[in-house]
């Protein structure tokens, strides 16, 4: 394994980090136990979780996967080995079976408490805002459209100074944002650099991928002179990068085929980027997963990179491509796909 440092702390995290918003819905409990020895056995020591998951959202099932992760821990007293990362939900009308109340200091507090309490800590070692409470541009939009019925408050203040009451009394150890816009994560780090002891935002989680890199305009340039470091989720666009679903497949335990609403990275543009991709992999012995996952991995913004996986093949295969090097020709074959093709899935 590989490791890289959380940005602006001592704190050494794996370039792989492990997601799980599947487990408690594709996967059970069993299963993300088994997934979680095997990645720690492999020398991957940052997980990253939700209240929210799994995924899809559902008021039955919503914070099951931090509770999958708080069995872990008990079963096997290993707290200490993992950073563990988690997230608030924040936006309203993708939570209301949690809370409507976005990003108060009192539903902060009780977002981290729950997830304490079913996650089997005392403390969470990178806490999120999981979306923005503002109307922005996420999940398939390209531009910005402002919308004079958005009337937002600017609260980033109030948010970070209850993140420093929660790391005073040792809950949370650091901040992190996702989902996050150029002026967003640019407002919460003048907000830190303005007043004295407010938390600096560490760690931006966006996605990341070979048919999304939009993180490249404006936010790359932050999180390099900033050191605010990604944690890139979607790297493989929902398994669409794993070339399962080429040629009109279906394979019926598919994210896509389970969920079709899932349409990000199912455009024909996408369609038509992967089968390129593919090809470019093929050419060079390469499967496309690893190389998907070894584009993202080499990246000079990059913390970690966020697999999940719903089988242990899949697994295997996406921590080894940590190992996965890319050639001069590789890289020069992926720029001229990207140019002809850039950012498909928005």
């Amino acid at each position: 394994m590989k490791y890289s440092k959380l940005p602006h702390t001592d704190i050494e995290v794996s370039k792989i980090c492990l997601g799980t918003m599947t487990w408690g819905n594709q996967n059970t409990e069993a299963e993300g136990h088994e997934q979680m020895d095997y990645a720690v056995d492999q020398g991957v020591n940052f997980f990253d979780t939700a209240e929210l998951y799994p995924i899809p959202a559902h008021p039955d099932r919503h914070s099951v996967t931090e509770k999958i992760i708080g069995s872990w821990f008990k079963k096997n007293g290993n707290r200490d080995k993992i950073i563990l990362a988690s997230k608030i939900v924040g936006k309203a009308e993708m939570s209301k079976f949690i809370r409507t109340t976005g990003f108060t200091r009192e539903s902060i507090i009780e977002a981290v408490e729950g997830s304490l309490s079913r996650l089997q800590t005392d403390y969470i070692d990178l806490y999120q805002l999981h979306w923005p409470e503002r109307k922005t541009n996420f999940f398939g939009k390209r531009g910005y459209k402002h919308d004079i019925s958005d009337h937002w408050e600017d609260n980033i203040h109030q948010v970070l100074e209850t993140m420093r009451d929660l790391v005073r009394e040792g809950k949370i150890r650091h901040v992190g944002i996702s989902n996050e816009t150029p002026w967003g994560t640019m407002r919460f780090l003048m907000e830190s650099k303005v007043h004295v002891g407010l938390p600096r935002t560490l760690t931006i989680q966006n996605p990341y991928s070979l048919l999304n890199r939009l993180f490249e305009v404006g936010l790359s340039e932050i999180a390099i002179r900033e050191k605010v470091g990604l944690l890139a989720y979607s790297p493989l666009g929902f398994g669409t990068l794993s070339g399962k679903y080429l040629g009109g497949m279906k394979p019926a335990n598919g994210r896509i085929s389970l969920f079709p609403q899932y349409t990000r990275y199912s455009s024909e543009n996408a369609v038509r980027a992967t089968e390129k991709y593919h090809k470019l992999a093929q050419e060079n012995d390469l499967s496309l997963a690893q190389m998907a996952l070894a584009f993202v991995n080499t990246r000079p913004f990059l913390t970690s990179t966020i697999i999940g996986a719903t089988t242990m093949r899949q697994l295997q295969e996406n921590i080894d491509s940590i190992n996965v090097g890319l050639s001069d020709e590789v890289l020069k074959g992926i720029e001229e796909i990207h140019n002809e093709i850039p950012n498909p899935a928005p």
